[in-house]
């Protein structure tokens, strides 16, 4: 089943930034006459449609430059004959953290969009510059919900929220019957055989079967509106944080193969960091090759809770209602906000 297409005269609608100070916005034109105008603001809610930032005729593209680095952007796409699309980049463009990123703008099956600027997803935020602190006060970052253990937080704290800006919440649950923050010296050790793909799926299933009441307590949070935009997150972004993204856009009614595609982005994002963790395993006397199921985010994985998902609840969002016990209204409600 695939999602519901409006009728409109742009389609597979896509940003991508060509440099700090300017994007690329792209799409499929069906009337080669069309005139395409592109406003941006600050605020997906708030953008400034007084005076367009481009406008083109008969098109397929348009650049936007003289961007400000430090301040994201929401674009809304408007063609002279057809509805609005708003857009911005996926990735939050941060110096201490590379899988930050967006869950707006995927489709659901009825043909409406997840809101931008509304749910983030990252990895840990220890290594925040003060520039992305900054980065992430101007955004109104209202909450931050942390997925790692007491372990994984003392050694290395989130720089955000801080003073007034935002508040947290700590939700933690352990991916497997390991302690994240003792892998290092496990490998080191060279306690490495239990970090396969199988450890990996086992895991992803029990943080849906034995987390139950944080699953409660994080949908409880979202559902808020005072608490949004809300950021949640574990280490590394991809694990935790992607069965968290995978339950909001399932409950959001967003096709499986959507969740399947933004999961597989963290492999994306924190593939030059990969790199680094390699280079430092190989120090070790061990081939990372042997051990990178633990260290990406593997498509097997996310799949296996799908599939767990459907067969043991028949949904996601049977799941949320009669194992979590999130309220069948609330999750109404989370559509209703976080639609378009």
């Amino acid at each position: 089943m695939t999602p519901k297409i409006n009728e409109t005269h742009l389609e597979d609608i896509s940003l991508t930034r060509t440099s700090d100070e300017s994007v690329k916005i792209s799409w499929t034109l069906k009337n080669k006459d069309l005139k395409v105008a592109i406003f941006k603001g600050e605020n997906p809610d708030a953008i400034d449609h007084r005076k367009p930032a481009a406008t083109v005729t008969g098109r397929s593209d348009v650049s936007i430059s003289g961007l400000d680095p430090d301040t994201r952007y929401y674009f809304d796409v408007v063609p002279s004959n057809g509805p609005n699309t708003i857009i911005s980049e996926r990735r939050v463009q941060l110096e201490g953290s590379v899988n930050f990123r967006d869950l707006g703008g995927y489709q659901a099956f009825d043909g409406r969009r997840v809101k931008w600027g509304q749910v983030f997803r990252s990895d840990n935020l220890g290594r925040l510059s003060d520039r992305d602190v900054f980065f992430l006060q101007q955004m109104g970052i209202r909450l931050v919900c942390d997925f790692r253990t007491p372990a994984e937080i003392k050694k290395l704290p989130d720089r955000y929220p801080q003073g007034e800006h935002g508040k947290s919440l700590q939700l933690p649950i352990r991916h497997g019957e390991r302690d994240p923050a003792n892998t290092f010296d496990r490998i080191k050790n060279g306690d490495i055989d239990w970090m396969n793909e199988d450890f990996m799926i086992k895991g992803y299933i029990k943080n849906i079967e034995n987390f139950a009441p944080m699953w409660t307590t994080f949908f409880n949070m979202l559902a808020k509106p005072s608490n949004r935009p809300l950021v949640f997150h574990c280490t590394g972004g991809k694990d935790r944080a992607g069965v968290a993204a995978a339950l909001i856009l399932l409950a959001l009614d967003v096709p499986e193969e959507t969740v399947i595609r933004d999961h597989g982005l963290s492999n994306l994002y924190i593939a030059a960091v990969l790199e680094r963790i390699y280079d430092r395993i190989r120090t070790m006397g061990v081939d990372p090759d042997g051990i990178s199921a633990y260290f990406i985010a593997p498509q097997n994985a996310i799949v296996a809770v799908l599939k767990h998902l459907g067969k043991a609840y028949g949904s996601a969002t049977n799941y949320l209602i009669n194992k979590a016990g999130v309220d069948e209204n609330q999750l109404i409600r989370l559509k209703e906000d976080l639609l378009e």
